[in-house]
């Protein structure tokens, strides 16, 4: 499936506007927001968001050797994988019972998943947030955040900023593409 080149260039006022999520991670360590704008209604891109996750779910429409081992990722809407709970976990790699505890939701507007820490509170957040754009189109902004202190792989804080900075660019940018392609395909824009 060609993706083509689009840009998942979040504009000034989406990157420094409040988004779902943003209140539960009072100090962040960092944040990262990312856009694209999808031809298809909030509606139709919500039934990719909603059964997101590793594993026996529909993948991450990323990278799948890297997020979804070797699985591909969907290319079509699977009924039983669009009914949500909050505190159902979307499986970070296939195999795992951990991952991504969904937050909190509201169907066709937003959905936000947190890694939880020790104590339960999230150490990162990750909302993904549909907006109305055009006559038939939507603004997919997505956003992850990490808790004051979070490191990845155990990695001394600054370089654990980089590391994640470069890596969650390169993963979002073509798990936007990803999603963006599908949806249009699924309904024939």
């Amino acid at each position: 499936m060609s993706m083509g080149w689009r840009t998942v260039r979040a504009s000034r006022a989406e990157r420094t506007r409040a988004l779902p999520g943003d209140e539960l991670i009072a100090r962040s360590a960092g944040s990262f927001t990312h856009a694209i704008t999808i031809r298809r209604p909030p509606r139709d891109v919500w039934l990719w968001l909603a059964q997101m996750g590793a594993g026996s779910r529909a993948g991450w429409y990323s990278y799948d050797r890297v997020d979804n081992r070797p699985h591909p990722s969907a290319t079509s809407i699977v009924p039983e994988l669009q009914l949500l709970a909050v505190g159902m976990v979307f499986p970070a790699l296939p195999g795992v019972t951990d991952g991504f505890m969904l937050l909190g939701f509201e169907p066709e507007r937003f959905l936000l998943l947190g890694w939880p820490g020790p104590d339960g509170t999230p150490l990162v957040t990750w909302a993904f947030v549909l907006e109305p754009a055009g006559a038939a189109g939507t603004r997919l902004i997505v956003r992850a955040r990490g808790a004051q202190g979070y490191r990845f792989r155990r990695l001394p804080s600054s370089i654990s900023i980089a590391v994640v900075r470069l890596v969650h660019f390169v993963m979002e940018r073509r798990q936007l593409l990803g999603i963006a392609s599908r949806a249009e395909l699924e309904y024939g824009s």
